[in-house]
């Protein structure tokens, strides 16, 4: 997953600079620009962009998102208690959460080379915790999974904000919301959407999907920002970033749900609205017999051009992150949208083939995500 709604009207942004966290004041009142769509940057633009993203769910999470990011970007953490772990000990817990996200994260890990050592470890902290909430729901014991299991992790996840770690991992984190101002809101959000795939396995409409993604992958964008930073000089509200990052996570999830399609099929898992499929004519069994047709390909091309609008609106944040954090969002941003390539490439048959963006390819996107990383936000969006 990993590593995406409205932007709210805000006065106040944040000033990150290494792991130094202050409120500052901006000027005016900037909403999503229209220019991360490919469309001409006119007011009315601008209404169509917020009345399809109200009509695609975003009003759902509208309060709960905007109390994160204030929370986020007012707190300091001068009342931390400092948990005096051994200086060794946090040195070996943040190696193990290093190799674990190389392991499994590869181009991600190597986007974050770029970042200063402590924002590193600590987006490397959040990973694993991620990963580790994932495998309670996809991993080895997904067989035993149940609601208490997912209450007692919470709980443990409470005890990590209350600066008592269970493990090294958890101690990690602890260290992690020590240096930044982190809400325990976006990793709730998380779990209960863990809640969701327990009793869960079909969505009658987009609105349903959209709070399943939000909670199993745009918390991880809330989570991250604080992490990575607002570049000082940034023209828009910290709101806009945050949404912008919010927007990467649900195109992320999208991307994922249809990549693997057919497999979820297997598993009697379908994460597709069930009144659009309807609309083009498909039953859910229909998916589970994993049946291409034409109207399958159709269906497809919709919900791509859905993952790519949110993709579109997630560069804007990208570009207006502290400069050295830019790198694996872009990169994420890239190899998404090539997965996406990878779907149409195969015909739109994602219910037998599954959609591969080769080494060689994640390789070339490497270099293509540090230049628009680099690059002034008003080049990158364009």
């Amino acid at each position: 997953m990993c590593p995406a709604t409205l932007s709210y009207s805000s006065n106040s942004c944040l000033n990150a600079r290494n792991e130094n966290f202050s409120s500052q004041k901006c000027r005016g009142k900037l909403p999503i620009r229209a220019e991360v769509l490919t469309v001409s940057p006119k007011k009315r633009e601008q209404k169509k962009i917020h009345e399809l993203l109200s009509a695609q769910g975003i009003a759902h999470t509208h309060r709960r998102v905007r109390e994160v990011v204030w929370k986020q970007t007012h707190v300091t953490n001068d009342f931390c208690r400092n948990p005096s772990f051994d200086p060794v000990f946090l040195d070996e817990a943040y190696e193990l959460c290093r190799n674990i996200c190389a392991e499994y994260a590869k181009t991600f890990y190597l986007g974050t080379k770029l970042m200063t050592a402590e924002r590193q470890k600590a987006i490397w902290a959040i990973y694993v915790w991620c990963r580790r909430t994932d495998e309670l729901v996809d991993g080895p014991n997904a067989d035993y999974m149940n609601n208490s299991v997912l209450d007692r992790w919470e709980e443990r996840l409470e005890d990590i904000f209350n600066y008592k770690p269970y493990d090294m991992l958890d101690a990690a984190l602890t260290d992690t919301i020590c240096k930044f101002p982190l809400d325990i809101k976006p990793f709730k959000d998380m779990i209960d959407g863990m809640r969701m795939d327990t009793r869960k396995s079909q969505y009658a409409n987009f609105q349903e999907l959209y709070m399943y993604c939000y909670c199993v992958a745009g918390t991880v964008g809330l989570m991250s920002v604080p992490i990575m930073g607002i570049a000082p000089e940034c023209p828009v509200s910290a709101q806009t970033v945050y949404s912008s990052a919010l927007h990467l996570g649900i195109g992320n999830q999208l991307t994922n749900i249809l990549r693997d399609v057919g497999e979820d099929a297997l598993r009697g898992r379908v994460y597709l609205p069930q009144d659009e499929l309807a609309q083009f004519g498909i039953r859910v069994e229909d998916v589970f017999a994993r049946k291409v047709t034409d109207q399958w390909r159709e269906f497809m091309k919709e919900q791509i051009r859905r993952a790519r609008f949110y993709f579109n609106l997630a560069e804007e944040g990208a570009s207006h992150l502290n400069k050295a954090s830019r790198w694996p969002v872009w990169s994420s941003l890239i190899l998404y949208r090539k997965i996406l390539d990878a779907i149409e490439e195969n015909d739109y048959d994602n219910l037998t083939k599954r959609a591969y963006v080769g080494r060689a390819k994640k390789l070339v996107t490497l270099p293509v995500s540090y230049a628009r990383a680099l690059s002034l936000p008003s080049l990158a969006i364009q």
